[in-house]
């Protein structure tokens, strides 16, 4: 029996002025995924933590990933999957895109790397589609490919990976839930003409700034006048947060996703630390627990742990 571990990063979609389109992979947190090919096509899904996923595949989002892979392969074959997650669903920080990309890549290398990276996410997005109600591949996207992505579009899928700036992260993970599918519906469906040539200046930045490896650039293009105005009251104290970690040195930074995390970027590890218990202290004063991550950028996605055969019993 052909089986397969992998550690599934954790990934901040956005970049603030990116709504959907751009993304990056960071080291922690992760999740811990184990698959292993069956030999009839039934999906077998066990969660190993105690967030109270469903194990029904067509209820779970590596389920659903799965199934699809089985049907559109004609497969004779199945998976059974074995979840550990450390990346608490609704934090934005990708917990449903670690899932989705981590069945669709495990699936992939059990079958002999049949899929491209582009294939891949196309199937990964079914899961996606299941958590948010949206086929989205900006979380996607940088978990597969690593680094940080750019989603020129998603129908057909068009990826274009840009480069990896030696940038610090930090997020903190405030424990307060903030539904991807009720961030979406309070977004304005109509915007300013001069709202969007700002923002379009922004996204053209910061991809020019990663591009081009200029800091400054991409500190002064981390500004967003469409998506985060509205988020952001989702999100206790955010304002604070931004404001306080901008003079402690961040370049900048944002909503996680769709929230409640926050990150921010910094170029140094020590100034990344400093704002991390900032931003903790913040919520601490107002009694909401939290959780700090510092990590820089994830140049490479999803890491194979193990690899090899298992003896059927």
């Amino acid at each position: 029996m052909k089986k397969i571990k992998i550690k599934v990063p954790a990934t901040v979609a956005n970049l603030v002025c990116g709504f959907d389109i751009l993304g990056m992979a960071i080291h922690e947190p992760y999740d811990e995924m184990e698959l292993k090919l069956l030999d009839s096509p039934e999906i077998i899904i066990r969660h190993e933590d105690h967030f109270g996923l469903p194990e029904d595949p067509s209820k779970n989002v590596a389920g659903v990933v799965l199934q699809n892979i089985i049907e559109h392969l004609k497969l004779t074959k199945g998976f059974e999957v074995t979840i550990r997650k450390h990346i608490k669903p609704g934090s934005g920080l990708g917990s449903s895109a670690a899932s989705a990309a981590g069945a669709a890549f495990g699936a992939n290398a059990l079958l002999g790397n049949i899929l491209s990276q582009e294939e891949m996410i196309h199937f990964a997005m079914f899961g996606e589609e299941l958590a948010s109600g949206v086929r989205h591949a900006d979380n996607i996207a940088p978990c597969i490919y690593g680094g940080i992505t750019l989603v020129k579009s998603s129908f057909p899928i068009d990826i274009i990976p840009l480069s990896t700036p030696n940038l610090f992260v930090a997020a903190v993970h405030p424990q307060v839930e903030v539904k991807t599918s009720d961030a979406r519906q309070i977004l304005k469906k109509n915007i300013l003409l001069k709202d969007a040539v700002e923002q379009w200046g922004n996204i053209a930045g910061l991809v020019t700034g990663i591009l081009k490896n200029d800091i400054p650039l991409i500190g002064r293009s981390l500004n967003d006048v469409i998506i985060e105005p509205v988020r952001s009251i989702l999100i206790p104290k955010f304002d604070e947060i931004k404001a306080r970690s901008l003079e402690a040195g961040a370049l900048g930074g944002g909503i996680s996703g769709s929230g409640p995390s926050i990150f921010m970027l910094a170029e140094k590890k020590e100034t990344a630390e400093k704002i991390a218990q900032l931003m903790k202290s913040v919520y601490d004063e107002i009694e909401i627990e939290s959780f700090v991550y510092v990590s820089k950028i994830n140049p490479s996605g999803i890491e194979i742990v193990e690899e090899g055969n298992e003896d059927n019993q």
